[in-house]
């Protein structure tokens, strides 16, 4: 910059005003904002790359539970496949986004403190607090998104979820039937069948088998049929020329006796195969961790007036009580654990000052593990209401809290 002075030309740097002062000394708002723009941006994109990492692999392990078995049976294609693992979406950043602020702040706080950036911001006269001032916005946004999903988005989602899984698997339960595939998934029997054209089966096996898993009978039938009756959700078997080996009751491995081995042109009345262990029953009552904000509330009014009688004892009335204000406590303080993580992590990640990221994310993992250990101890008096484990389960974010504000004063005394 030029200025005249004194009758000639004097020179100044580039970046300094007549005063002799910088820009940003001069206008020291500029600074700052460009200052939280990118602790924002930096913090945010991190988070959202953590979120997407913990919950691809929650979603990951919830698919593999819930869907693997009926993809390798061909009872669900990959396109209904793919429609459900969406709607587990919700479920999971409901726990992927604390794990994930808490890691995005790690990394990005200690990548900025491993290039003196940190050491850079103090020297001008920055506090810590100040630079955390938009990863306190961050997790108040993050706590924000997480109450809606916790109270909304992940109930329906999740009631959605078991509802199109029952309807699709149930749409056709003769594909349980696997041919040349032994088929242990009906209670007592096993199942072999050669050869299977929608209903109608060749080459059938059943073996019937006693508590210890041996086989009592064996039946063996060219054909048969099998009809699914939904209102006792079972299949009906007819046989047609069926042999029916049967062994000796308590001994079946006793072959000193010959088996009767009776052959029968149809079977009458025909065998039923529950299908309770693969497609259960139909639930009745919906879970209270499925339940919206609304839903909630109107169970809680319900079990509250509830009368007590001789069936019903005021120590059952509290437990159930409980039971509803324990789950709407848990979806409070899973959304507050945001908040929470994102302010422990600014000391934690400027005391690590480390720019590898299996640093952070083993950090953040050790912590998200401890939090959800206390969650579970608090979980573990459920039964006991009088020790309010309702209010019990805010200890964990108020340990983590107090934890951070401690870490914050040491670190503005160094």
């Amino acid at each position: 910059m030029i200025q005249k002075e004194s009758g000639h030309w004097r020179s100044f740097p580039a970046n300094r005003l007549g005063t002799g002062r910088s820009v940003g000394e001069r206008f020291p708002a500029l600074r700052v904002n460009l200052l939280d723009r990118y602790i924002f941006r930096s913090v945010l994109l991190t988070c959202l790359g953590s979120v997407a990492l913990f919950a691809f692999v929650l979603m990951l392990g919830n698919a593999i539970r819930d869907l693997l078995g009926y993809l390798l049976r061909g009872q669900l294609s990959l396109e209904t496949a793919g429609e459900l693992i969406l709607l587990l979406l919700p479920f999971v950043v409901s726990y992927a986004l604390p794990m994930g602020i808490l890691t995005g702040v790690l990394l990005v706080l200690g990548r900025i403190s491993a290039d003196s950036e940190i050491t850079a911001m103090r020297a001008n006269g920055i506090s810590l607090l100040r630079v955390a001032r938009p990863v306190l916005l961050l997790g108040v946004l993050g706590c924000a998104v997480t109450l809606y999903v916790n109270f909304q988005s992940m109930p329906w989602a999740r009631v959605e979820y078991d509802k199109r899984l029952t309807e699709y698997v149930r749409a056709d339960p003769a594909r349980f039937i696997v041919p040349k595939t032994f088929i242990r998934d009906f209670p007592g029997y096993v199942v072999y069948v050669g050869e299977k054209q929608a209903t109608v089966l060749r080459d059938f096996w059943l073996w019937q088998l006693d508590g210890e898993g041996r086989a009592l009978n064996m039946i063996h039938a060219e054909s048969g049929r099998i009809d699914y009756d939904k209102e006792q959700n079972s299949f009906s078997v007819t046989l047609t020329r069926a042999s029916v080996e049967s062994r000796k009751k308590g001994a079946p491995g006793d072959m000193r006796e010959p088996p009767q081995i009776p052959t029968v042109e149809k079977t009458e009345p025909p065998f039923v195969l529950s299908l309770d262990r693969i497609l259960g029953r139909p639930t009745i009552r919906q879970k209270l961790q499925w339940m919206t904000y609304g839903e909630l509330q109107a169970e809680l009014g319900r079990r509250e007036l509830r009368p007590i009688n001789a069936a019903y004892e005021p120590k059952q009335k509290a437990q159930d009580v409980m039971q509803v204000r324990l789950v709407f406590q848990d979806k409070l303080t899973t959304a507050f654990a945001v908040l929470s993580f994102a302010l422990i992590g600014v000391p934690l990640g400027v005391r690590v000052s480390r720019r590898e990221t299996t640093a952070g994310l083993g950090i953040a993992t050790l912590l998200a593990l401890g939090y959800y250990f206390l969650t579970i101890m608090v979980g573990w008096l459920s039964r006991h209401p009088e020790y309010r484990p309702d209010l019990l389960y805010w200890v964990p974010n108020l340990i983590f809290l107090a934890l951070a504000v401690r870490l914050f004063r040491r670190l503005e005394r160094q």
